[in-house]
């Protein structure tokens, strides 16, 4: 079973309007072996990421329609591909632009103009990341006081309220919860979560622990569960 998943061919979205990039990502990545699916806008990328599933997107930010980050979060909220990597392209180079495109679910970020084996590194990456034996958690409900995850279906709720959360965020919960107590520096989530193999960097975690206070914490500037360790990293405390 796990021999058939790995050697089967991987599938890449490539999302962009225009069609010089799309072309140019379609012959390289065409030449690695993926198979190719294109759109041109961010309605076009909804609609054939939730018909063809890929194993990633490569979504550029500024688009007509329906811009990058829009698409990114309508692609997060849907059950059908809210487990989708993806990989954002954008001009900006900014570091408020990288976190925002974060916070909106982006699994990693690249800017353009970018050097085509860069973004080959990064998807190879991912797929390592997403073909590696056990890198999936058991299906299961995580439960603690008032915060349950059911990793069936990707759902976290807070008092039985539905908590609207990126499958980063859901993931980087469940890790924690599962360690009540332990103390995890940066550099460990992003092994644990986003895979050694990822690009992003040690802030990034800092961004999605900031976002789960928001959502989850009864008050975000004290919080009960996401605790931070000074100078050392994060923990879930059970001690409350």
């Amino acid at each position: 079973m796990t021999e058939g998943k790995r050697s089967r061919q991987r599938t890449v979205l490539v999302v962009d309007d225009e069609k010089d990039i799309t072309d140019l990502l379609n012959y390289n990545l065409s030449r690695e072996r993926f198979q190719v699916l294109v759109a041109h806008n961010g309605v076009e990328a909804i609609e054939i990421a939730g018909r063809n599933q890929p194993d990633i997107v490569i979504l550029d930010w500024m688009m007509p329609e329906m811009d990058g980050l829009e698409t990114c979060r309508y692609l997060r909220k849907d059950s059908e591909t809210v487990g989708i990597p993806i990989i954002m392209l954008t001009a900006r180079s900014d570091s408020t632009e990288k976190i925002l495109g974060l916070e909106m679910g982006a699994d990693d970020y690249l800017t353009k103009p970018f050097h085509i084996r860069e973004l080959l590194a990064r998807i190879r990456a991912v797929i390592r990341r997403i073909e590696r034996p056990g890198q999936e958690e058991d299906k299961k409900i995580v439960v603690y006081k008032e915060i349950r995850i059911d990793l069936n279906y990707h759902k976290v709720t807070v008092n039985g309220v539905n908590m609207d959360l990126t499958a980063r965020e859901i993931k980087l919960l469940t890790f924690l919860m599962k360690h009540p107590g332990r103390v995890y520096t940066r550099e460990e989530l992003l092994d644990a979560v986003w895979g050694n193999d990822s690009f992003v960097e040690p802030r990034t975690v800092d961004v999605h622990i900031s976002r789960l206070r928001s959502l989850i914490e009864p008050e975000k500037d004290k919080p009960r569960y996401l605790m931070t360790v000074r100078s050392l990293g994060y923990k879930f405390s059970d001690e409350n």
